[in-house]
């Protein structure tokens, strides 16, 4: 006998059908289920139209419409503000309880605290269930009962506390029968694009929906066993190009665990080190969870509070070096290319994340809020906590992050993992005909190599906006005013 007369999936950040846990609670426990999906007016409305986002979501919900109508139901999509439109449609299906899976973002957690007081007033239960992490909130915690900040021996104890029930997938898609088609009179067509205020002129980069998911995964999947060796380097086809799926829940990240701990299990060695990565994932949601100061809307906090009385570059100088940081203008090829390709595509490799991080954070002494707050409005996979966690480890700000004395060195990054340029050259073509040698620091280069490959520079390509081995020194007297709070002896690196 069923729990609910009628119940209402709200589908967010989990945009498919199979291995759904809110979507299998919910056409287990109800005799019949409507599903929903809004567009966030006050999410959307600061966005740019050109926004890259908003078409993969536009994408994958046309897709996930297909896949319920086939079931026997549909797709009931609004846009507006949360609290008000599932509070409506609620009352207009004389729905009895919402089912949805977690958010851990603090404005999330909040609004979904103000939805489920709505919704008990008017009598309707309201559920939420663990989805889009392996392991959440007080799941891995220390012998003393206290979270994790460094995640070393996180990764341990989230390795040790994986069972196979951990990873056990929600039969979601084989209990469909319980679908319902919206009412009649519910408006339930999806809005287009143009009526949601964005262009369709940029077209997802990469497949969107769950189809395009396993495509990406079933490529990566025999890529996987190399995972290890590639993906530092930006120009080969390492990383799997999930992130973005994981980010709208296009694909469960319990298949994905489920998969690459089966193959480390019998010695992958790229295996176990991309199931680290998802692990990380888990590892900053945590983070997020329990130190929720770091990620407050409009005054994300450092992880280590005695970093906020770090004295950053301010004024027209500094706002100047932030512009060609933005722009790919930096002097610093590897650099350029990166933020580049962040500004042409949405996407940017790992490793080059890290690299231009520490470039914006310790060669232009600029807040890591700066770069933090870009990447927020650009990346397809924009994730709060990883985005938080990866700009905070770059700044040595955050918790288990990068020592202060580790510098990266953007000539070396360059050379070590983009050694034949071609990354450079995709994304800085006037840079095209320098040799591979000088093609890193053309400012290095001799007049005949330059005036060889028509470069001036200044001209067809920027000098470098600051000398490295000096911002260097200045970084690490910048640094030093909180060292003694966080750090032994200074070991000096450069990498």
């Amino acid at each position: 006998m069923a729990d609910f007369e009628l119940g209402l999936v709200w589908f967010r950040r989990d945009l498919r059908v199979a291995d759904h846990a809110a979507l299998y609670h919910a056409v287990t426990r109800c005799r019949r289920v409507l599903c929903a999906f809004v567009f966030d007016r006050e999410i959307l409305s600061p966005l740019s139209k050109n926004d890259r986002r908003v078409p993969f979501i536009h994408a994958s919900l046309i897709e996930l419409d297909k896949s319920l109508r086939e079931a026997g139901g549909g797709l009931i999509v609004r846009h507006g503000v949360p609290l008000h439109e599932i509070l409506e449609l609620a009352r207009e299906c004389g729905v009895n309880a919402v089912f949805a899976n977690r958010d851990y973002e603090p404005s999330a957690k909040a609004r979904d605290e103000a939805i489920g007081k709505k919704l008990a007033s008017a009598d309707v239960a309201f559920f939420t269930f663990k989805d889009q992490t392996i392991f959440h909130q007080d799941d891995v915690l220390t012998g003393a009962g206290k979270p994790y900040t460094v995640f070393t021996p996180y990764k341990r104890n989230w390795l040790a506390s994986l069972t196979p029930d951990a990873l056990k997938p929600y039969a979601s898609e084989e209990n469909l029968s319980a679908l319902a088609k919206p009412p009649a009179g519910v408006k339930h067509g999806i809005p287009s694009l143009e009526a949601l205020g964005f262009s369709k002129e940029h077209a997802p980069a990469l497949p969107a929906g769950t189809s395009g998911a396993y495509q990406l995964f079933d490529d990566f999947h025999d890529r996987m066993a190399d995972y290890d060796r590639t993906r530092d380097f930006p120009s080969v086809k390492g990383p799997s190009y999930l992130s973005v799926h994981l980010r709208h829940g296009t694909i469960s990240v319990r298949a994905l665990a489920r998969t690459a701990h089966d193959a480390q299990r019998h010695g992958n060695r790229g295996a176990e080190t991309w199931l680290s990565e998802l692990i990380w994932r888990d590892f900053y949601f945590s983070v997020l969870h329990h130190f929720p100061q770091v990620g407050v809307p409009g005054d994300h906090q450092a992880f280590k509070a005695v970093y906020d009385r770090i004295e950053w570059e301010s004024g027209d100088a500094a706002d100047s070096n932030f512009a060609a940081w933005c722009e790919g203008r930096t002097g610093y090829p590897l650099v350029d290319a990166a933020m580049r390709q962040i500004n042409s595509s949405g996407y940017m490799h790992n490793r080059l994340r890290m690299v231009v991080a520490s470039f914006l954070t310790k060669d232009l002494g600029l807040d890591w809020r700066r770069g933090e707050q870009y990447f927020e409005a650009l990346l397809n996979d924009f994730e709060l906590s990883s985005n938080n966690g990866g700009w905070q480890w770059a700044s040595s700000s955050g918790c288990d992050a990068q020592p202060y004395f580790r510098i990266f060195n953007p000539i070396t990054q360059s050379e070590k993992f983009d050694a034949n340029g071609k990354f450079i050259r995709h994304y800085v073509p006037e840079l095209a005909a320098l040799s591979d040698k000088d093609i890193h620091a053309p400012w290095k280069a001799k007049p005949d190599a330059l005036k060889a490959a028509k470069i001036s520079l200044g001209a067809e390509y920027p000098m470098p906006v600051v000398d490295h081995d000096t911002a260097r020194k200045t970084t690490l007297a910048r640094y030093a005013v909180v060292k003694s709070a966080s750090f032994g002896p200074d070991a000096a690196d450069d990498e």
